[in-house]
């Protein structure tokens, strides 16, 4: 799908880019202009992630193969010839979706849209939006590049904005929780590229231009076992090399998530982020570990997929409860419900790692709700914040007749999170315990524990805020307005609707998933069967 000549991805990637370099060229003086062209630019991007998923065909899948990929774009961007044994560099502008990236666009591009409302008090206007824009293009060309390094060109786009998002705009502690972000971050990222130079060199395949043999970063190439060179690190399957990649690669991806121990810097992040930025870092960054797992680790190395299952889904575990209990714990609003996402992104590895049809799609619907329902919670509590400067819970209480419209739009999100039926929470939680349970039974049922404690610190925290005697300072706060409003009430429907007719979202990601579980468990066990064992 094509529009002016151009590739519906190329514009749904690049056009936050054109937007930062016309809000660079406006003087300054103009942020009313600046914000209605990120909005608009942002607005157009969600419209086209909604014309993908109305013209999504639901029947292809095909995680390892051109066929299985939809809108796709390629075309070679570099050709380098070498000299001696190093040979030609080919590195190709590779673009496509699936049943995996397509959900992940669409949450993209309406948190981005919403990201930009929410952004409009901030000041330094200029010099925010546009990083906030191309902070947009590294996070959507990360979900739909099919070529390693260009998904690692996104990766990191997306981490400088980030930097100096939280940096400059931040709260009180901003310079330690960026640096605390970057390093974390980089350390994820030197393991990836140590990870892709490897497979590079391991993997060769045709070239259908001049029909010599070629190294790639095609990430389709390097999920077939038969273009790995005789004598690479990487040729054979269950080899040590293999499973050290693995590892690393998980660990990189681990520390997006985050998944324990590596998730420390989430929740000074979240705190000194300002809140459209912690909205984006919840409701789209971490979703990114996760999709690197399902798009790079799981199907490139199966056989380390399957060798580490069951430490995966022990973490998937500690990560559920270890979260649910510290949060629990949290007098900070904000720092709660960063940690209620560590909980929560739990469930979805614990889904990934159970390698089953209803545990990933579980995983995967929970990477989406999650998106929308944390970032309700985000915007939130920036809402309180923004009136009362402060985000200590035990300095409210009785709100709910101060602020009739806000306590309704928060009971949405909180029993959204909560995993109450009807909304969009449960059914992701009960199609990854579903799935889980006929994997690892005592794993799943000890995870389920995490429900209660949510509860628990949920209508703990809907009490605080809500009930009981509203002190004087807070008898003259101001109800939600009607900007907040059109950032809340799009997520609130989501929730809803997803909570009730899921269907939508299921039909998208089946057959990818369908095809992915098949073919990690073939490739992983079938080793020998295929003649790849060393």
């Amino acid at each position: 799908m094509q529009i002016l000549g151009i590739g519906i991805l190329t514009w749904i990637v690049f056009l936050p880019v054109v937007a930062m370099v016309i809000v660079l060229a406006i003087p300054k003086g103009r942020e009313n202009l600046i914000k209605w062209i990120a909005v608009i630019a942002t607005g157009i991007q969600l419209v086209l992630a909604v014309i993908m998923l109305l013209n999504y065909r639901y029947d292809l899948a095909g995680i390892n193969t051109l066929e299985g990929f939809q809108f796709v774009e390629k075309y070679r961007w570099i050709d380098v010839s070498g000299v001696a044994w190093f040979g030609r560099i080919v590195i190709e502008y590779f673009l496509g979706v699936d049943g995996l990236s397509m959900p992940m666009v669409f949450l993209t591009a309406l948190i981005s849209f919403i990201g930009a409302i929410a952004s409009w008090e901030l000041p330094k206007t200029k010099g925010y939006y546009a990083l906030y824009l191309l902070l947009d293009t590294g996070m959507m060309g990360v979900f739909v590049a099919l070529d390693f390094f260009l998904f690692y060109i996104f990766w990191e786009v997306m981490l400088l904005p980030m930097y100096f998002l939280i940096g400059i705009w931040g709260g009180p502690r901003r310079e330690y929780a960026a640096i605390k972000f970057f390093i974390y971050t980089l350390l994820g990222s030197v393991l990836m590229l140590l990870v892709m130079i490897g497979l590079y060199f391991s993997t060769s395949i045709i070239d259908t231009v001049t029909g010599e043999r070629i190294h790639t970063f095609n990430m389709l190439a390097m999920m077939d076992p038969k273009n790995y060179e005789p004598g690479s690190i990487f040729s054979g399957m269950h080899t040590t090399w293999r499973y050290i990649a693995y590892i690393a690669l998980f660990i990189g991806f681990a520390i997006k998530v985050p998944i324990f121990p590596f998730h420390t810097w989430l929740p000074d992040a979240h705190v000194e982020a300002p809140t459209p930025i912690s909205v984006i870092l919840a409701g789209i960054l971490l979703k990114m570990g996760t999709y690197g797992m399902l798009r790079i680790s799981f199907p490139i190395f199966p056989d380390g997929m399957l060798k580490y299952a069951l430490p995966m889904a022990l973490l998937g575990f500690i990560n559920i409860v270890y979260g649910a209990l510290a949060a629990m714990a949290q007098e900070d609003f904000k720092k709660l419900i960063a940690y209620s996402s560590i909980s929560h992104m739990g469930y979805v590895v614990l889904g990934m790692s159970a390698l089953n049809t209803q545990a990933v799609t579980g995983a995967i619907m929970q990477m989406f709700n999650h998106g929308t329902i944390t970032a309700m919670l985000f915007l939130i509590v920036g809402v309180l914040y923004d009136r009362a400067h402060t985000r200590g819970l035990n300095e409210f209480g009785g709100l709910a007749n101060q602020m009739p419209k806000y306590f309704g739009i928060v009971i949405i999100a909180f029993f959204a999170a909560l995993g109450l039926p009807g909304l969009s929470g449960f059914i992701s939680e009960a199609f990854v315990f579903l799935g889980a349970f006929q994997t690892y039974k005592w794993i799943t049922i000890f995870s389920a524990t995490g429900v209660i404690l949510t509860a628990g610190y949920i209508l703990w925290t809907t009490q605080r805020l809500f009930f009981g005697q509203i002190p004087e300072r807070w008898k003259n706060l101001p109800d939600i307005n009607a900007r907040e409003l059109v950032t809340l009430v799009p997520l609130a429907v989501i929730v809803i609707f997803l909570g009730v007719y899921p269907m939508p979202l299921i039909s998208v990601m089946n057959a990818s998933v369908n095809h992915l579980v098949g073919f990690v468990s073939e490739m992983g066990q079938m080793g020998s069967q295929l003649g790849i064992l060393p």
